[in-house]
């Protein structure tokens, strides 16, 4: 689970993300150039793509590295588990 720093700086960035995908959301009501919306768009998918790369990054730094020192016994379905999330997070 998300310690209480990192639940702040990933809501401060979630909030920042949904004040910009509303500004996609104006820009798609109005009349404007699409090369502007997909470039705003871009913006939003990158600082998405920056909290799911924090979570992954907490989750190996913290919540594995706790189960290998413990030496866990379900170490090995946490292993395949965490292989199979970041495989569907890059997309694959």
């Amino acid at each position: 689970m998300l310690d209480e720093a990192a639940v702040r700086d990933l809501d401060l960035r979630l909030n920042r993300i949904a004040g910009q995908l509303e500004g996609v959301r104006r820009m798609v009501r109005e009349p404007r150039l699409c090369v502007d919306i997909l470039q705003q768009f871009a913006s939003v998918e990158a600082a998405l793509k920056a909290v799911g790369d924090k979570i992954i990054q907490f989750h190996v730094e913290r919540c594995f590295v706790e189960s290998l020192r413990k030496d866990d016994p379900k170490l090995e379905e946490q292993t395949r588990e965490l292989i199979a999330i970041v495989m569907r997070y890059r997309g694959r």
